[in-house]
């Protein structure tokens, strides 16, 4: 008989209603038991949306990782609490999916590194933007060779305005920092896993507090308070790696562009380039000829299973319980994760003081 997976969240807000409590609720291996929320009123609800019979509630995750009984952990809290949770149910055996970033700082992510290997339990990160059609194929034409080295390549989480004014976005204590580490961490996760290469050497870093003290401001969610909005509005990078490629991160949530583009990347190789800007394009030269061909992403693959279309998310949640069930690496390693932030943290470090960050 295959094994069903006990479940519990821990925050039952946001990126947990609108991600991964509807998705995993698709699955017929899981049981979503337990539900953690500082205010119950939300773990309650969740128990009830989403619950199986009997779930409980909680407003401590110590306290529900005494059940023995619970397979996996899903921490959708903010940033700065994701280690310490994070790490905690590990260590109480159960598997765990931290959403993105990985941690606040790069120290508090080795540790949740170091705790999987000593626990044996896998840990995955919450980059879902692996998980769309585009990127799916693209990391195969990266993997089929067919850009060649890839050696410079552009991470673009680029908004003109749309600053998030709810929760604890503009708390650069709760967050670790703004559209750097909310949706640029996104894009050179993107990027890192396209190229398969995450051993950087060095990086140089600019923040930017410019628009956010704009009063009543155009925004998508309304106009924000200048006082609140402790985070850059706009951050960039320029990250060398040990081999020689360049890669160059933009991140805006308040930008004065026309050149908006969000969790998407941009690849230049040997053989051949790619982007996602308004789809995915491969571009390169046969028969001494350029060419550039649009990839239609419409016709099967990755976004169909079982004959129904499959979402980011829904197929972000299924390989995740595929990797326990068949006990092989998530798609996302806690060691890739890492990196990207290890890479935020240059940015913000060369930001702040002015100088490159070297990596040994």
């Amino acid at each position: 008989m295959a094994k069903t997976y006990r479940i519990a969240i821990v925050g039952c807000g946001g990126i947990a209603n609108g991600k991964h409590m509807p998705s995993l609720s698709k699955l017929n291996n899981i049981e979503m038991v337990a539900f953690c929320d500082i205010v119950e009123e939300r773990a309650v609800a969740a128990a009830e949306k989403y619950g199986a019979e009997g779930a409980k509630t909680y407003t401590d995750y110590t306290e529900l990782l005494k059940d023995a009984s619970i397979d996996i952990v899903h921490v959708c809290t903010p940033n700065d609490s994701h280690a310490n949770i994070a790490i905690a149910a590990l260590e109480a055996g159960k598997h765990v999916m931290s959403e993105k970033p990985m941690a606040k700082t790069a120290a508090d992510a080795k540790r949740m590194v170091e705790a999987a290997k000593r626990t044996g339990k896998k840990l995955t990160v919450g980059y879902n933007n692996r998980f769309r059609p585009d990127s799916q194929h693209l990391k195969k034409v990266c993997e089929d060779g067919e850009l060649g080295e890839i050696y410079f390549a552009k991470a673009h989480a680029i908004r003109r305005r749309a600053v998030p004014t709810w929760g604890v976005f503009l708390d650069e204590e709760k967050q670790g920092g703004g559209p750097l580490i909310d949706i640029g961490t996104h894009a050179l996760d993107l990027t890192l896993w396209m190229m398969n290469n995450y051993e950087p050497k060095a990086v140089l870093g600019t923040s930017y507090h410019k628009l956010s003290q704009k009063e009543n401001a155009a925004n998508a969610w309304g106009p924000w308070d200048p006082k609140k909005f402790t985070v850059e509005d706009s951050a960039f990078g320029m990250i060398v790696m040990k081999n020689g490629a360049t890669i160059q991160l933009e991140s805006s949530w308040a930008l004065n562009t026309l050149e908006v583009d969000e969790a998407k990347c941009t690849l230049c190789g040997t053989e051949g380039g790619a982007d996602m800007k308004g789809g995915l394009r491969i571009n390169g030269e046969k028969h001494s000829r350029l060419f550039t061909s649009e990839v239609n992403l419409k016709s099967g693959g990755v976004a169909f299973y079982d004959g129904k279309s499959e979402s980011d998310a829904d197929l972000e949640m299924r390989m995740w319980i595929q990797a326990i069930d068949e006990d092989k690496d998530p798609v996302v390693t806690p060691e890739q994760a890492f990196v990207v932030s290890q890479l935020l943290e240059a940015i913000y470090e060369s930001a702040r003081t002015g100088q490159a960050v070297y990596f040994d």
